[in-house]
Order: C-alpha cells, then structure tokens, then sequence
C-alpha cells in the first residue's frame, strides 16, 4: 500500500494542482514584484520576503496555458516552495485545501499530456469529480531547460 502523502493544492486556469505539504514554506497574498530584465518570461519578478529576495514564478507560463485576463482585479497567490536552499514563489490563481491521498489511487501522468505539463507532472490522483495534478517541484522551478 503506497504511503499517505499531503498536498497543498492550488488552481490555475481551472485545473487543480498539488505540490507535497513539506516543499511549501508558506502562502501569501500578492506581493508587488520588481520586473527583472533580460529574465525568462516565466519569471514575473523579485519579491521581498521579509528581506529575503525571491523569485516569483508565474505558473501559468511555466505550463505554457494563457496569461490571467483580470489579474488587476484579482491578483495571484503566492506558494513559495523551499527546495534544498532554494526559496522559489509560484504564482497561482487561487489557493485551495490540503489533501491527504491515503486509500487514492497513485497513476503516473498520460502519455496524452501535453508535453510541457508532462515534464513537470509527477502524477495524478483521481478525486470526488475532479483530477489532482501533482507536481514535480525541481522540475517545476527549472525554468532554464525550457524552450
């Protein structure tokens, strides 16, 4: 029997997201961003976490999906990760609960998906109606092997 895991989940673009409980360092609410020249699109811009600086990722573009139409009246959450001694901000829509998968059956991500979702979903798992999508965190904040 495989092992319960928890996910702190989120939304982007509609579909759900999860990312294992102990890679989040916290959540917050939209941070104004210094713009970083010559970066990849990817990268929204620099926040200041109580004087730590932090590379906000916009998630959205990380899995090539559209950018947000109404971010100025509904501006996006941060998830800031720490992997290793890296602290990273994910930028996502919106901020859901956190799943525990004991007794959810584990599938490996479809041969189907689209190929940039594919390198950074681990897996999924099938819930009440809707499908969360697990992500690899290195391979999600490892902007620099993208086209």
């Amino acid at each position: 029997m495989a092992q319960a895991k928890q996910y702190s989940t989120f939304y982007v673009d509609g579909l759900m997201f999860g990312i294992d409980v102990s890679t989040v360092q916290e959540i917050i609410r939209y941070q104004t961003m210094t713009p970083v020249p010559l970066a990849s699109p990817m990268v929204r811009g620099l926040i200041n976490l109580r004087g730590q600086i932090v590379t906000a990722v916009d998630l959205r573009r990380r899995l090539g999906l559209p950018d947000r139409e109404n971010e100025h009246e509904v501006p996006p959450m941060n998830v800031v990760i720490r992997i290793q001694d890296e602290v990273v901000s994910l930028l996502v829509d919106q901020i859901g609960d956190v799943i525990e998968t004991d007794n959810i059956p584990f599938e490996p991500a479809p041969e189907t998906l689209d190929p940039v979702m594919k390198h950074i979903v681990s897996g999924i798992y099938k819930l009440d109606g809707k499908l969360l999508l697990t992500l690899n965190p290195e391979q999600t904040i490892d902007i620099g092997e993208m086209h």
